[in-house]
């Protein structure tokens, strides 16, 4: 209690961490291929983008069976949810949790994705509108998990049944700031007492000709592909665009004395978070930059 009578926020740390990434699909070789320096853009290999004005990307070297995914999980989910499964049972591992023995009704999941299932969504269309055309698709080729894959929040349900976390399930869908969101959204959760536990962070895989053509249309992204390794250049004056990327990081947050009770080890504390619209640009900030201070 504080000295005027209200409760003070519970305390929220981050005890464990799981990735999958261009460069690394665990976090310790994601962390090596950031300290080496080395950049993990290519020419993209997903498909033949030799017509897109932007020709690379930052693809992950993922296999979901090597990874530990069961053949069913990996009918069922898009990539970007076979990410969220991998680096979700990384992060648990990493935090020492053991979810067969865990209060379940204390533990929540709460993930952001800016464009879902954007690679088995595109997969399905071309199949069932025999490569566009036609104009009325045929239901009767669509795989049998059309339902889950269309909807985004089924991400947030896979990596919770797989650990029984059975407090809120959720996806943030707020566009380049979905997983921060996330991770901002799920430490209040537990700062309010709803939950004790909470795995959350961002999980995308847009590596597709449709998401290629958009930003093509839009001019957003690096033409340099003579050069796939320096094309990402955000900081350069010289810079052209950005450059597709995939991957998924997830973190396990918990309340501070529920960690300390069991002995995990403490990464970092979450000590605040802000989220703010600036109601100005789909893109771009305000010049004065209000948004950002504040």
């Amino acid at each position: 209690m504080t000295g005027n009578g209200a409760r003070r926020p519970r305390r929220v740390v981050v005890t464990g961490i799981g990735a999958v990434a261009p460069g690394g699909s665990t976090r310790e070789d994601f962390w090596a291929r950031i300290v080496s320096g080395k950049p993990a853009t290519r020419r993209v290999t997903f498909f033949d983008a030799s017509e897109y004005r932007s020709q690379v990307a930052a693809e992950a070297d993922f296999d979901p069976a090597v990874a530990g995914l069961t053949p069913q999980e990996i009918r069922r989910n898009d990539r970007y949810g076979q990410f969220a499964l991998v680096a979700g049972s990384e992060a648990v591992s990493d935090a020492g949790l053991d979810t067969g023995a865990w209060n379940g009704e204390r533990a929540g999941v709460l993930l952001g994705s800016a464009v879902g299932a954007t690679m088995r969504l595109e997969d399905e269309y071309v199949v069932l509108s025999d490569h566009g055309r036609r104009w009325e698709v045929d239901g009767r080729y669509a795989m049998p998990f059309m339902y889950s894959v269309f909807v985004p929040s089924a991400v947030a349900t896979e990596v919770a049944i797989r650990h029984g976390a059975h407090g809120p399930s959720a996806v943030v869908s707020t566009g380049c700031t979905s997983g921060i969101d996330a991770i901002g959204l799920a430490a209040q959760q537990i700062e309010e007492g709803t939950v004790d536990v909470m795995l959350c962070g961002g999980s995308e895989s847009p590596i597709s000709p449709i998401s290629y053509a958009c930003f093509d249309a839009i001019r957003a992204t690096s033409p340099r592909n003579d050069d796939p390794e320096g094309a990402s250049r955000p900081f350069d004056a010289d810079r052209q665009g950005f450059v597709m990327g995939e991957g998924c990081a997830v973190l396990v947050l918990e309340e501070l004395e529920h960690a300390r009770r069991r002995g995990a080890h403490v990464y970092c504390e979450v000590t605040g978070y802000a989220s703010h619209a600036n109601a100005y640009h789909m893109t771009g900030l305000h010049p004065d930059g209000v948004e950002m201070s504040r």
